[in-house]
């Protein structure tokens, strides 16, 4: 046991003056002991091995230097199946020149943890933008040609906004001339950002587990989109080798993950599962879809029922709420029929689809796309959401109007979605402008909807997501009186535009 010295005094019998002697006492071992960084898989080695032994972690951090890690996470990974040991390693990754759209799927992983470059603190306008791989000859042409004309568009409306800001707006004294100009640019990019398209370049930095990067590499390696499936085989390859950007001489040598790199494989089930759900519901499901508004709320009781409609979603373009009737006016037969066509393709391997996932509330939402790329960083949320394709139209800001150039948006925006119409598909998806509309499945809790409520209607927020948050505490109090009390939110006609 460690022991420490101390000072004591005490005092002899014939004397006054005390007397220091020192003597050593047993020291309490600490409970708490950080660990210094190291490479995912050498960390979780350890601490998995900390967790089937007695030893202390120093002894585990020792026993890793002079083992092979690779040997013992392929044995208790990937062969015998303990998960769990690959949530003790974490990487961190960053995407950079990715288009939007791809960002947007690298992010769609419920335990994840990143950031993208924001579209309301960087000026896009000479980014360029990304083509497909898909788009090649004439096609390529005419996907060029009306990507530069929403980037002059975005150019050409952030100027006139900003100027319009600044008439509307004059700086308050006590506002720094700094401060006001960021705040305006800012509020005029929140206008712009509706003619940016899932074709712009950006960056995505992340920090996830090695279990979580598996099933990310697994997921887009059954994308439907070429770009997609290039970065899956990126993300492998970059886990095999040492770290680009290295905090040490140490550390610069030592391959990233390079167990994962050599066992991660495609998503088949994934990719089967949504092809036979799309064969299914064309020749099952054929109702017109009825009115409903665009944000919905449905509490469901009847599981059964809302499994069957949740995998349908996606592959629809209906309402939740005619999938969920529709289901629970089916036989228990037939919802059983959609569930089996979902598993059809399932191996041991496979986890249950998403679909299978549920919440208390199920908010079915038709908003604008860069609206969701703010409120899909929600991850207690379960999510899902139909095909892109442009038919719900586009919304319009208020401030376009107020500044007269209205006219100018609405013939880029029709004219961007006349031409994706023409463009192959799925590809054509990179050239949808944020401002477009489409329809998005939320799954919650109402902690979760209480929470998004009060954070994403604040004034500091962006005007559509706000509108959004409103219109989600509205139903609560139609659905849920009682509890729709407790949620907090700031109407959207409560404003400080100079507030970020």
């Amino acid at each position: 046991m460690r022991q420490r010295s101390i000072g004591v005094k005490f005092f002899y019998a014939d004397s006054h003056e005390p007397v220091m002697i020192t003597k050593l006492v047993p020291m309490k071992p600490p409970r708490v002991l950080a660990v210094a960084p190291m490479p995912p898989e050498k960390i979780a080695y350890a601490l998995a091995r900390y967790s089937r032994s007695a030893d202390s972690i120093r002894d585990s951090v020792e026993w890793v230097r002079t083992h092979d890690s690779t040997k013992f996470l392929e044995s208790f990974y990937f062969q015998y199946g303990h998960a769990s040991i690959a949530d003790l390693g974490h990487v961190v990754l960053c995407f950079e020149g990715v288009s939007e759209l791809a960002a947007t799927e690298i992010e769609d992983e419920q335990l994840w943890d990143g950031q993208a470059r924001s579209s309301r603190y960087q000026d896009f306008s000479r980014s360029g933008f990304v083509t497909p791989p898909e788009l090649t000859g004439a096609a390529a042409a005419t996907y060029a040609d009306s990507a530069q004309k929403l980037l002059d568009a975005y150019h050409q409306i952030h100027q006139t906004i900003l100027r319009h800001l600044s008439e509307k707006l004059p700086r308050p004294d006590d506002m720094k001339p700094e401060a006001y100009q960021r705040n305006l640019a800012a509020r005029a990019f929140d206008v712009a950002r509706y003619t940016l398209f899932f074709g712009i370049p950006t960056g995505v930095g992340q920090v996830t587990s090695i279990r979580t990067l598996e099933r990310q590499i697994r997921r887009l390696k059954a994308s439907a989109y070429a770009e997609i499936r290039e970065l899956a085989e990126e993300i492998a390859a970059a886990c095999a080798q040492p770290p680009a950007c290295a905090w040490d001489e140490k550390t610069a040598a030592e391959p990233l993950a390079p167990t994962l790199a050599r066992y991660v494989d495609t998503d088949e089930h994934a990719l089967e599962s949504r092809q036979d759900l799309e064969s299914w519901a064309r020749e099952n499901v054929s109702i017109p879809a009825s009115t409903v508004d665009a944000i919905d709320l449905l509490r469901p009781n009847q599981m059964h029922a809302e499994i069957a409609a949740t995998l349908l979603y996606p592959v629809t373009d209906l309402p939740f709420r005619d999938l969920y009737e529709l289901a629970c006016a089916w036989s228990p037969a037939l919802r059983n029929e959609v569930i089996d066509v979902a598993l059809r393709s399932r191996t041991r391997r496979d986890e249950l689809l998403r679909g299978f996932r549920g919440g208390l509330y199920a908010y079915d939402i038709v908003m604008d796309i860069g609206a969701y790329r703010d409120l899909h960083r929600h991850r207690r949320c379960q999510q899902y959401r139909q095909a892109y394709s442009g038919r719900l139209g586009f919304d319009t800001p208020q401030a376009l109007t107020d500044a007269g150039i209205e006219d100018a948006y609405t013939a880029v925006m029709s004219d961007t979605l006349d031409t994706i119409k023409t463009l192959p598909q799925p590809a054509a998806h990179y050239l949808l402008p944020f401002g477009a509309r489409s329809r998005f499945l939320f799954k919650m809790d109402f902690a979760e909807a209480e929470y998004i409520a009060r954070l994403r209607s604040g004034v500091k927020g962006h005007f559509s997501y706000r509108n959004v948050a409103w219109e989600m505490k509205q139903k609560m109090q139609q659905l849920e009186p009682e509890l729709g009390r407790l949620m907090e939110a700031t109407p959207p006609w409560v404003e400080d535009p100079l507030k970020r």
